[in-house]
């Protein structure tokens, strides 16, 4: 066709075969053999990965192991430390403190004395029996202070409790604004509402000295020992030991303590026709053995007179004492 000998084009076409076939039968077993150790480099390079990804894991399950273990022990050295507080008695400085007031106990002691005469001397005045001129001086002196102590303990909790769900919203604006932990706590320190102001402004001083966020939190409970402060301070140490959104989790424990704080309304609500029932029928007899004395004195005088009359005066007592004890946990309800 284009002036080739057919044979000739067939016998060149056949040799080319040929010597193409020669060369792939010399160089298979070389191509076979490439295969095969690029396969088993292949294997172990697989296998060296997967020993890496494997030791990669192991070793992140043990890191994790190892903050889980950490933040444990410091939740229980945590715990172990608020139990101490909790069954160690307080003592009245720090009775006086968490009233919130600037009080030495040598000056409380003088002003419950001071108080215990002066009620003396208008008992006196007033011509009330030698029974009546000696316990309720001494009950003025030692247990009234007390109990407004306590009625101050109690009302600067409740104002604490109702402004610190606000001060956490702070917090967690000021950390998802970029601040660190440490401004943002200053920030609540310098511009929240008291009591929760004065208890922040403790925290920064405790870490001017020195001291740790964690353990300048944890110190906050010896102020104000509450429920809701031993949750912050719980967050804050295991944001320290293992890290995490400290906004979200800061955040979430103030929805929290709002639910709480509604909880409790609600069952102080519910619970307030119990407490008004409780209070009538433990008032009821004294109201009764009062309007007696008034009408009739002397079905009345003869429980002061005679000394059947005390034994029974003392066995309603202890009686009353126990059933206002029992309504007082019935109607009381802890959340």
């Amino acid at each position: 066709m284009f002036g080739v000998d057919p044979v000739v084009l067939l016998i060149v076409v056949l040799a080319a075969v040929s010597a193409a076939a020669v060369c792939y039968s010399i160089l298979y077993s070389r191509i076979e053999r490439q295969k095969k150790a690029d396969s088993r480099v292949n294997r172990i390079k697989s296998a060296e990965t997967d020993r890496m990804q494997v030791k990669a894991a192991r070793d992140r399950v043990q890191e994790m192991s190892k903050r889980r273990k950490s933040v444990q022990d410091s939740l229980k050295d945590l715990e172990k430390r608020q139990l101490e507080n909790t069954k160690k008695k307080q003592s009245l400085k720090v009775r006086l403190g968490q009233a919130g007031l600037s009080l030495t106990p040598a000056r409380f002691y003088l002003f419950s004395v001071l108080f215990g005469f002066f009620i003396m001397l208008v008992v006196f005045l007033l011509g009330a029996p030698v029974a009546v001129l000696v316990g309720l001086p001494f009950a003025a002196a030692f247990g009234l202070p007390r109990w407004v102590i306590g009625f101050l303990i109690k009302r600067r909790q409740n104002k604490f409790l109702d402004e610190f769900p606000n001060a956490l919203d702070l917090i967690t604006r000021s950390i998802r604004s970029g601040l660190p932990l440490n401004d943002a706590v200053r920030l609540v320190a310098g511009e929240a509402r008291e009591p929760v102001k004065t208890e922040f402004r403790r925290v920064v001083e405790a870490q001017q000295v020195g001291l740790s966020m964690t353990d300048a939190c944890a110190r906050m409970t010896n102020h104000m020992p509450l429920q809701e402060v031993n949750f912050f301070t719980i967050v804050i140490a295991i944001q320290a030991q293992a890290g995490g959104n400290l906004s979200e989790a800061l955040g979430n424990l103030a929805r929290v303590l709002r639910e709480r704080k509604k909880m409790k309304a609600k069952v102080t609500a519910l619970s307030m026709e119990a407490k008004a029932s409780a209070v009538i029928i433990g008032s009821l007899p004294f109201i009764v053995a009062t309007l007696v004395y008034l009408t009739s004195p002397q079905y009345m005088l003869i429980l002061f007179t005679d000394p059947r009359g005390h034994l029974i005066l003392g066995a309603a007592g202890i009686w009353m004492s126990v059933g206002i004890y029992i309504m007082r946990n019935m109607v009381n309800f802890e959340i």
